[in-house]
């Protein structure tokens, strides 16, 4: 796949993300599709956990938006970065965040497959996102340990 079309799936993916729109994603991505997401202990494999970790993710964070700000490939891989805004609400692991739109740098790999997006790693600092969404950081690993 060429350079052109990887960044055509992924901007596209991260508008349906930053929609919150779920189906749009899923278009996006091959029937095999693996998302990673280390900072919250999550793999999901294939549309249907995907689907299940979008839903999840976007209930916990409902005003996600991704601003992809640059990027690099190498071979069938391609790689972006850029700034995450979100409000993580209350109820999330039980915690009781400040409510206040915080931002933080992410990066995101992305493998292709089909026409499609085979896999996405999205990664940032789970320290920056707690402290700044005023919970402790030692609550939500403790928490996400005891959900793994």
């Amino acid at each position: 796949m060429n350079e052109h079309r990887m960044i055509e799936l992924v901007t596209a993916l991260a508008v349906a993300k930053s929609r919150q729109d779920v189906p749009a994603a899923l278009r996006l991505f091959h029937p095999d599709v693996v998302l990673e997401a280390p900072p919250f202990g999550v793999t999901a494999r294939g549309r249907g956990e995907n689907e299940q970790a979008l839903t999840t993710f976007f209930a916990s964070f409902p005003d996600y938006a991704v601003t992809l700000d640059g990027h690099a490939r190498t071979g069938g891989t391609l790689v972006c970065w850029g700034t995450a805004r979100l409000t993580m609400i209350g109820g999330w692991l039980g915690l009781a965040p400040h409510g206040r739109s915080v931002e933080l740098p992410v990066v995101l790999r992305f493998t292709f497959a089909g026409d499609r997006i085979a896999s996405e790693h999205f990664s940032f600092d789970l320290a920056t996102l707690c402290t700044r969404s005023g919970v402790s950081t030692d609550a939500v690993v403790e928490r996400l340990g005891r959900a793994a």
